[in-house]
């Protein structure tokens, strides 16, 4: 297939490559400018390509509702200046849509507009989080979205059964601010509760505590972990007097989903 000038200036343009390795590229693959592209990144050649491996700490996290259904997806900069950016923003609103509209794995659809992101914007750009819940009937589906710099930097869905609206928004907030990693104590896998343990009982025999009252003192210490990881047994936010399950009375907590930048 033969090619033009033109499509070599397409290809550098997409690609961010060099004029030289856009001609090889076409010359390579008859002409056929998808193939090209690939052909550069498997060399590493383009310019998206030579950015896979730096760090990308920076970005947002888009928030969607729609009815009973929520999104949330994190896209990931390198810089807090391209997080802040409008075509940056938008485009991760337009994932968390799909994902809303079509489940988490809908976020492929959009591969190749964050292709053409990673060369527009000259950064490493990538997918972190990504988040769905779709609310049953009849329950409340809670949200809360913080926001830093013009950009939303963490968000926070809940699904509430028996409850209302205004408590579901009570729970996500403070979900966004406490970052409980389990909804019930029951929930913390075996392993991470054991290897918490044994932590728990090397600090206390570090501290010269007696051997027979260690068992004791580590099942206490145990009570402070699960206030820190599980939601329901965390001291409510605005009211650190009552845990979360008192604080929600007869509601139960279906689910949540937490998604923050880093």
């Amino acid at each position: 297939m033969a090619f033009t000038a033109q499509d070599v200036k397409a290809l550098r343009d997409s690609s961010g490559a060099g004029m030289m390795d856009c001609k090889k590229a076409l010359q390579e693959n008859d002409g056929d400018i998808e193939a090209a592209k690939t052909w550069l990144r498997e060399k590493g050649l383009a310019a998206s390509a030579k950015r896979e491996d730096r760090d990308a700490n920076q970005g947002v996290v888009a928030l969607h509702l729609d009815g009973n259904v929520g999104a949330i997806v994190e896209l990931k900069s390198e810089t807090d200046f391209v997080a802040g950016s409008d075509q940056f923003k938008d485009e991760a609103q337009a994932l968390a849509e799909i994902v809303a509209a079509k489940g988490v794995d809908a976020v492929a659809d959009r591969s190749s507009e964050l292709e053409e992101l990673k060369v527009t914007l000259k950064e490493n750009i990538g997918l972190g989080g990504v988040r769905r819940i779709e609310a049953a009937e009849g329950n409340d589906l809670g949200h809360y979205q913080h926001n830093q710099g013009g950009r939303g930097v963490n968000a926070v869905l809940v699904e509430i059964e028996g409850g209302s609206a205004e408590l579901a928004h009570d729970i996500a907030v403070h979900i966004a601010f406490a970052r409980p990693q389990y909804l019930a104590r029951t929930d913390v896998p075996e392993d991470v509760l054991d290897a918490e343990r044994e932590t728990l009982r090397q600090i206390t025999i570090n501290e010269g505590k007696p051997e027979q009252a260690i068992d004791k003192i580590v099942e206490g210490r145990i009570g402070g972990f699960f206030k820190d990881v599980a939601l329901l047994d965390q001291p409510y936010a605005k009211d650190d007097k009552q845990s979360v399950s008192q604080f929600i009375g007869s509601a139960t907590i279906v689910g949540f989903a937490q998604v923050e930048i880093g």
